[in-house]
């Protein structure tokens, strides 16, 4: 079995900082993608909930991203 424990942790760090960074989209998409995909192969290390935490900040980073660009875009037409 591969160690996964510094994915699962990496993925908690990127969670905190995706959760800042969706105020600029430009930065927010590529750190809560890479927070996602690393939750996703931290969810089955040793440290499971480092893992689950980091991909659920992710997530939310990447939704108020996305709704973020939506409303940037919107507003320029």
């Amino acid at each position: 079995m591969v160690n996964h424990n510094g994915k699962a942790t990496a993925s908690l760090v990127l969670g905190i900082i995706g959760l800042i960074a969706w105020i600029l989209p430009l930065f927010g998409y590529p750190v809560t993608i890479v927070g996602v995909v690393m939750g996703a192969f931290g969810i089955k290390s040793e440290k499971k909930s480092f893992g689950t935490a980091g991909l659920i900040m992710s997530i939310i980073g990447l939704v108020l991203t996305v709704t973020n660009s939506a409303i940037g875009v919107y507003r320029a037409f």
